[in-house]
């Protein structure tokens, strides 16, 4: 298979995430634990391949000499949290908006924080220009935000509080990659990056359902009985992380991130036609929203110029 579609499929593969973890979290009525459930069975999954894998052990080795040498800030490898955080809104919401809207709530969340990580070089590969056409890009993402939900904006299903979160969402995870990114800089080693994000995002996720629980703000829920793909959600990120490690390597970011999106676009409309959420209906309005996103993030992609750092006087 080409490595172009795979990296379509992976994009749809986040498409088929985030309706998973959102029926999850229908059935339980508690957002906070599907994102446990789904970070946890994820870190089970991920550690057993540890078990067996010497380079993952190296990457911690890798990690720990950096951190001696003072090379990367200790807090930066706490990245995970902000992927659970990521999790946990995207269980809340899904179930309110749909995929499709929420992924292009997130999409245009991730790009306009792109704008603020690229330019202070928070990815570790130096700081890079916010051009125009880096501007018009990300807020065409955000006005395909506003014309995928125009027709609903008044319609009792929908909250736009939930669209926010989605952007939201969408600009927390988009920190979270430009803090791997750095990691990965230092670890060499991708999956060793994944281990690290799942341990802190499954604990961030615990001590937070814990002070609930403690608080009485939330409680413990029985796991239902099924049906089983609902519990596939941590099997589908581990599987997700095996194809962005490889194909990466071979397409390079921009290309697999505009097929990627691509993917979970598409994906994420095919979902909402086959298998919608209570309320939630396809319109013109999110097609066009769709188009709109794809092409923000296209228009935002191909610009990648790079600060120049001003020459130093004798």
């Amino acid at each position: 298979m080409r490595l172009d579609l795979l990296a379509a499929l992976s994009g749809v593969m986040i498409a088929i995430q985030a309706r998973v973890n959102g029926a999850l979290s229908h059935q339980l009525n508690n957002g906070l634990e599907a994102a446990l459930v789904s970070f946890g069975s994820g870190l089970a999954i991920i550690a057993l391949i540890a078990l067996i894998n010497p380079a993952i052990k190296e990457g911690i080795s890798n990690l720990r000499t950096a951190i001696a040498r003072k090379e990367i800030s200790q807090w930066k490898l706490f990245a995970g949290a902000l992927g659970g955080s990521f999790v946990a809104i995207q269980t809340q919401i899904v179930p309110l908006i749909g995929v499709a809207i929420y992924s292009v709530a997130s999409i245009a969340g991730q790009t306009a924080m792109s704008l603020f990580v690229d330019r202070i070089g928070m990815t570790g590969g130096g700081k890079k220009a916010i051009t125009s056409r880096r501007i018009a890009a990300a807020a065409l993402t955000v006005i395909a935000v506003i014309v995928s939900v125009i027709d609903r904006i008044d319609a009792r299903n929908l909250s736009m509080i939930a669209v926010f979160a989605g952007c939201i969402a969408g600009a927390v995870v988009g920190i979270q990659r430009a803090l791997n990114g750095q990691i990965n800089e230092y670890s060499h080693q991708s999956f060793t990056t994944s281990l690290l994000n799942f341990i802190t995002g499954t604990s961030f996720l615990a001590i937070l359902i814990l002070i609930g629980v403690v608080t009485h703000r939330t409680h413990f829920v029985a796991l239902p009985a099924g049906p089983w793909w609902i519990y596939t959600g941590g099997v589908i990120g581990v599987i997700y992380i095996a194809f962005t490690s490889t194909i990466v390597q071979h397409l390079g970011v921009l290309t697999f991130t505009l097929f990627s999106v691509g993917g979970q676009l598409v994906g994420s409309l095919v979902i909402d036609l086959v298998s919608p959420t209570d309320g939630v209906h396809v319109s013109a309005y999110l097609v066009t929203g769709i188009v709109m996103t794809y092409a923000g993030v296209i228009a935002g992609g191909v610009s990648s110029s790079r600060v120049r750092k001003p020459a130093k006087h004798k």
